[in-house]
């Protein structure tokens, strides 16, 4: 049986509300305004029991902290900042990516995540941060960042 805790209900409000996957501080800073006094212990505990009842999703980026969003959400993929770190939907797919899979492989499912700069960021100065001078020292960046 599901609590709906005033804390559970800002919590998923502020989920909601967010449209693009959060981290749990982003979650209580959000979530705070509609429950004072909420504690990050408290949202972990939402968080982890909002993907038990599979209303919640993780998003996962690799050497990230795990992210949610609604499970309601269509098949889409995600763009993160290398600049503010933010993550947002991208509801934009390439569709069939099997002709990539090496000969005799079959493709079930795959996760696109794109990177550079969020709009709020590219409007900054351009100054590259360091994980953009990272990504371009080894090869990754694409003129991603300024």
């Amino acid at each position: 049986m599901e609590r709906n805790t005033r804390q559970r209900i800002a919590i998923r409000e502020a989920i909601e509300v967010a449209r693009r996957p959060l981290l749990p501080q982003e979650v209580l800073d959000q979530a705070q305004s509609l429950a004072p006094g909420l504690g990050i212990a408290t949202v972990y505990r939402n968080l982890k029991a909002l993907v038990d009842d599979g209303t919640l999703a993780v998003v996962q980026l690799p050497g990230e902290n795990p992210r949610y969003e609604p499970v309601s959400r269509r098949h889409h993929h995600h763009f993160q900042c290398r600049r503010c770190q933010r993550v947002f939907d991208v509801h934009a797919c390439p569709g069939d990516l099997s002709r990539l899979a090496p000969p005799g492989f079959s493709v079930e499912d795959h996760d696109l995540t794109l990177y550079g700069c969020c709009a709020d960021c590219a409007g900054q100065a351009a100054t590259p941060t360091p994980a953009c001078d990272d990504a371009h020292a080894h090869g990754h960046g694409h003129d991603s960042c300024g």
